[in-house]
């Protein structure tokens, strides 16, 4: 039997505001536990929420980025649940009518096939909402108890709902980069997910392929990083078939992913929103945002990505897939434009730089474990290459030649002159011209008659012999295509 998977995502984006979202207390990072705790938090007697006004603004900001309806009128919950990490029993969030609805974001899913480009897919969000985060349990070093740390407690969240229209894992990884990289190009969230600023609950289930109605589906809580959302989905999409499969069914519950076991295991049986009582929060009044307060966030936005990505096909001739990719986040479309103010032919260039960035940078910011602010070769020095290749000075495997030793001695100072003096430092300049390539090319149709004779019968594998052989004697550095054009003229 063929199954289809179908994946939701739950986006949790804590907001970077000055204090918590319902009391004034600090929320910084690290701090000793509880030691960031308020009366407000803790639900004392006497004590009342105040909404953060930043925190609206950072929803609003983001409700604008997406194309959703931000709502004029939106209302406080309470979420009850009996866990300690919320000593007063409740949560504040929102249920029936959140301050974000609906909205798209494009994301673009890694071909298959190496060398094929993205896939493109439109994806739809059903809400983002306020609410307030949990504190956490600390099993470790207690003596077989655990510990409540509450500094985490009232910090203001963004949880952000995806329709259940993700096909794959590689498919929810491209959504949960995507979304990643808007929330931080917009400013309302540091993006940290090993300090838990930005978390991931797969909604995972299986039907079999034509069927409409969603299967069972099952809750992975808490992933904190994109290679364990990646295989938590694999695991539970290989679970769930071979439990169906075997005769078994699939119970609604909430896992965990076991990083070191590569699996999932249940945590407790999924709650449904009746389970949790919502009930409007007598503590708080509806949040009203009137259009003037809408258009004031509007207007203190930067460039957006969208807007980014139709000027960079519009005015440079890039593709959807290249466009798309580049502004993936904000340091990756700064890097671009710095490296593009460095050209000076950028709409005829930006292709060649678009191809460099996507392909040798970020493989070898892959290989480092580095983010693109991070990079040891400049955008000025890597735009440097592009010129090089551009008037002829380096082929491509010179430019790659020149690109890793840069990588290996940097970060250094300097643009595109670091360059030039880097390939006249290790004679680097492509061999090119009638007079300097004819003779090489002499000598190896002198050297190579089998290779010529075949060549003239009819087997076009002798020429790439021949060019491979041309390229050898001139240690790399010949015109690739000077040398296909003049062989081919000697050869008649």
């Amino acid at each position: 039997m063929q199954w289809e998977v179908v994946i939701g995502l739950e986006v949790h984006a804590q907001l970077l505001t000055r204090s918590k979202i319902f009391s004034g207390a600090s929320t910084r990072f690290g701090a000793e536990p509880n030691t960031q705790a308020c009366p407000v938090d803790l639900g004392l007697p006497g004590t009342l929420p105040v909404l953060n006004r930043q925190a609206v603004e950072h929803a609003i900001r983001f409700g604008l980025a997406i194309g959703a309806q931000v709502a004029p009128v939106s209302i406080f919950a309470r979420k009850n649940y009996f866990y300690p990490d919320l000593p007063k029993g409740y949560q504040i969030s929102q249920y029936e009518q959140p301050v974000v609805l609906g909205g798209t974001l494009d994301i673009a899913v890694p071909a298959e096939k190496a060398g094929d480009p993205p896939r493109i897919r439109t994806i739809n969000l059903t809400r983002a909402h306020l609410e307030e985060d949990a504190g956490k349990s600390l099993h470790e070093d207690f003596a077989g108890m655990s510990g409540i740390d509450l500094n985490r407690a009232g910090t203001p969240l963004l949880e952000i709902v995806s329709e259940p229209e993700l096909r794959s894992a590689a498919e929810a990884v491209a959504y949960a980069r995507a979304l990643h990289g808007l929330v931080t190009w917009l400013g309302i969230c540091d993006g940290n997910m090993q300090e838990g600023s930005f978390r991931v609950d797969a909604n995972v289930s299986v039907r079999p392929l034509g069927q409409k109605e969603f299967g069972t589906r099952a809750e992975i809580k808490n992933l904190n990083s994109f290679r364990f959302l990646e295989r938590a989905i694999q695991f539970e999409v290989r679970r769930q078939i071979e439990l169906i499969e075997d005769g078994g069914r699939v119970v609604q519950e909430t896992r965990l992913y076991d990083p070191d076991a590569d699996e999932t295991r249940s945590m407790r049986t999924k709650e449904d929103a009746d389970d949790y009582r919502y009930f409007p929060e007598p503590d708080l009044p509806p949040l009203v945002i009137d259009p003037a307060q809408i258009e004031a966030v509007r207007n203190d936005m930067p460039e957006l990505p969208s807007t980014k990505r139709a000027r960079y096909q519009d005015e440079l001739g890039l593709p959807q897939a290249d466009a798309l990719t580049l502004t993936s986040s904000l340091a990756s479309a700064q890097f671009f434009e710095a490296a593009l103010a460095a050209l000076p032919d950028a709409a005829a260039q930006a292709k060649t730089l678009a191809n460099w960035m996507m392909g040798e940078l970020a493989a070898q910011l892959n290989r480092d474990g580095l983010d693109i602010a991070d990079s040891k070769v400049s955008a000025p020095q890597l735009a440097g290459l592009v010129i090089r290749i551009a008037d002829g000075t380096l082929s491509g495997k010179l430019a790659r030649e020149v690109f890793h030793t840069l990588w290996a001695e940097g970060p250094v100072q300097g643009g595109p002159e670091v360059v030039d003096a880097l390939i006249d430092r290790q004679g680097l300049r492509q061999i090119s011209g009638d007079d300097v390539l004819g003779p090489i090319i002499d000598q190896v149709l002198a050297n190579n008659a089998k290779s010529v004779d075949e060549y003239r019968a009819g087997k076009e594998k002798a020429f790439n012999a021949l060019v491979g052989q041309v390229m050898k004697l001139s240690k790399g550095k010949a015109n690739p295509q000077q040398v296909n054009e003049l062989l081919k003229k000697k050869l008649g």
